[in-house]
């Protein structure tokens, strides 16, 4: 039941990711950074898409996606249909990832540690989804803010 809750929620969010991509304007406002805010919608979207491709695709399905963390706050114009597409194979990454592990390694310990702690499959899931959406949310702020 709680894997395909998460399954859903992930899905539902990541299309409101792309949907927030799609209603800029101006393709470049993406990656404008103004006053205090530090990041631009563009790297939160490539910080996103490398957070769930890495914590989920690779660690838990076995990708073989190799992160690269600093490019994702480093890269600037990457064209919108790119993030999109991207999105797009995540979302596809996550639902075939999570379809394929058992009920059972929910409440086991995840491949890897968060901050030196040991924790369970669930609760990284749990994590990686309220990470999500606090950056999903500075996304929408972003655009609210520059439109």
């Amino acid at each position: 039941m709680l894997k395909q809750s998460l399954t859903e929620i992930f899905e539902r969010d990541l299309k409101k990711l792309q949907a927030e991509i799609l209603l800029y304007n101006d393709e470049n406002d993406l990656w404008t950074v103004k006053n205090n805010i530090s990041n631009s919608a563009g790297n939160l979207c490539l910080h996103l898409v490398g957070n769930l491709n890495h914590f989920v695709g690779a660690v838990l399905g076995n990708t073989g996606f190799v992160r690269d963390r600093d490019s994702e706050f480093t890269l600037k114009n990457i064209p919108r249909k790119q993030l999109v597409d991207n999105i797009d194979k995540l979302i596809e990454t996550v639902k075939n990832t999570l379809s394929r592990l058992p009920d059972a390694d929910l409440g086991k310990e995840y491949p890897e540690e968060k901050h030196g702690e040991k924790i369970t499959t669930d609760f990284m899931l749990l994590h990686l989804l309220t990470h999500f959406n606090y950056h999903l949310g500075q996304i929408n702020y972003h655009r609210r803010l520059l439109t």
